[in-house]
């Protein structure tokens, strides 16, 4: 092993060492809660100059600890944790999965799919498949992450490994997509709205960094490929897969009666595919939004993504546990169900916590002038143009340690950096560009990050010792080399003269 490859490892072993000293995620959102509350008291005593974009008025902190703040913050306690968006994402996902995997019918699958995977290919697919995923929302993390697990633990590889290859596909590389998803028209907006306070008329084409995400797929596949094989799994080898083997999956061969079942079963979700398919096909479709797009926010299929995973998982698996003979009457299907839920009660635990510290952190608007502050001194340095590029990205993804949602931040930033940057002549386009590769890198090392907990459970299924620690140490090498080579491979690219997608109605010149 070289000295260089020693230290990396050593270095990567101390965030591990020092990550798992930390307090339970639970705890750690608890006391980020009361340090808001603390500094929003603080900080409400001072005037800012910062204007807010969305409201054009100046940033006023909240304090959260006044009589009717706390009376208010009360109140809303339990409508706080149940509107909690990722915890209903979760769940409901995972009643179907969990009967699909608890019949035998993921398990059974994924035997049939390693005969005719490459072993050396492994890698690569889950990053790409995890890329993928985007276009079906949040489905990868509940869906593509966990089966990484399996997966890899079925190969004979570190099941710590997968998750992380495809934590690194589904969050990491959330920017990199060849195929168009609903983040597409909702950035696109923010862009439009901001690039029109220089140019009225303009107008910004939701697909303007399709061709930039589509390549940035290589290279998301490329780093994630690399790092998986030549330094994550390397690290794990003397990382034991101690989790409870009754809820580690088993791959026996398959018997007459399961190849039967998985092919019926198969057969159903692919009917269901189809089904699916033939009802969003035609112009009249409801579930396309009223201007007659899928990919649209507003379009139900969009805001049905989960139902869907959630039906296309259960029928399946029923008709597999039937025909299998795991399944013997209705009350099995519930069973399956319920043992899903006893996984995920440490997680519903973690998102209580998590879902008021993001209420009161939104509340205070800390994150707003943390954003707007932040991408103000950017401004004033008045730096040449790539290094002003490369700053947006840097300053992203700071911000984006402290505020998660992709649409909330550029909400905040967008107004802000594009008729900035428009005055330099460097177009909407390309500072969008430059917004999404910061956002998507820094995803997978904040634990603030609603999903981030979900991920720790996910590997705890293997190894019960894994920490916030352990997870940071296997994702900051990813998110590392994705930030600096993603940076230059932007740079790359506009200085190419490279389309970054389909273009504005004002073109601007190329770096």
């Amino acid at each position: 092993m070289s000295s260089q490859t020693s230290w990396t490892m050593r270095a990567l072993d101390k965030v591990e060492r020092v990550g798992n000293k930390l307090p339970d995620p639970a705890i750690i959102f608890l006391f980020c809660l009361v340090v808001v509350w603390v500094l929003s008291a603080i900080l409400s005593n001072f005037t800012f100059s910062a204007i807010d974009p969305r409201t054009a008025e100046t940033v006023v902190v909240n304090n959260l600890l006044t009589g009717d703040s706390m009376a208010d913050f009360l109140s809303r306690m339990v409508t706080i944790f149940t509107g909690f968006a990722p915890l209903g994402v979760v769940l409901v996902a995972m009643l179907g999965v969990g009967v699909a995997e608890h019949s035998g019918f993921i398990s059974a699958g994924l035997k049939r799919m390693l005969d005719s995977t490459p072993k050396a290919l492994l890698t690569p697919m889950v990053v790409l498949v995890a890329i993928v995923s985007h276009t079906a929302t949040d489905a990868g993390y509940v869906l593509v992450i966990p089966l990484a697990g399996v997966i890899f633990y079925a190969m004979g590889r570190h099941p710590l490994a997968g998750i992380a290859a495809a934590f690194a596909g589904v969050s990491g590389g959330f920017c990199a997509n060849f195929i168009p998803s609903a983040i597409d028209p909702l950035l696109q907006s923010f862009t439009q709205s901001a690039a029109q306070i220089i140019d009225p008329v303009m107008q910004i084409n939701p697909l303007n960094n399709w061709f930039f995400n589509s390549a940035s797929t290589l290279l998301v596949v490329s780093v994630g490929w690399y790092l998986t094989d030549k330094v994550i799994e390397p690290r794990l080898k003397d990382v034991e897969v101690d989790g409870d083997p009754a809820d580690i999956p088993k791959f026996d061969e398959l018997n007459a009666k399961q190849k039967r079942a998985l092919k019926v079963a198969s057969l159903t979700m692919l009917g269901g595919l189809i089904a699916l398919v033939a009802v969003l096909y035609p112009d009249s479709s409801p579930f396309r939004a009223t201007t007659g797009e899928l990919t649209s926010f507003t379009a139900p299929i969009m805001q049905s993504i989960v139902p869907i995973i959630f039906l296309l998982f259960l029928l399946p698996g029923v008709v597999f546990g039937f025909m299998s003979g795991t399944f013997k009457s209705s009350k099995d299907i519930i069973d399956t169900m319920t043992k899903a839920m006893q996984g995920m009660s440490y997680y519903i635990v973690m998102a209580f916590f998590c879902s008021l510290f993001i209420d009161a952190f939104g509340n205070s608007n800390l994150g707003a002038l943390l954003a707007i502050e932040g991408a103000e001194v950017l401004k004033t340095l008045a730096l040449p143009s790539m290094v002003t590029i490369v700053g947006i990205i840097f300053l992203t993804a700071f911000v984006n340690l402290f505020v998660g949602s992709s649409s909330a931040k550029w909400a905040l930033l967008g107004p802000i950096f594009v008729p900035m940057l428009m005055q330099l002549n460097i177009s909407p386009d390309l500072t969008q560009a430059a917004y999404r590769v910061g956002d998507s890198s820094s995803n997978i090392i904040t634990p603030l990050m609603p999903y981030f907990p979900l991920v720790v459970v996910y590997c705890q299924r293997y190894v019960k010792s894994t920490g916030i620690g352990t997870l940071l140490s296997l994702m900051l090498p990813y998110s590392i080399s994705l930030l600096l080579l993603w940076s230059l491979f932007l740079l790359a690219y506009w200085g190419l003269g490279m389309p970054l997608g389909i273009q504005s109605s004002y073109v601007y010149p190329a770096g």
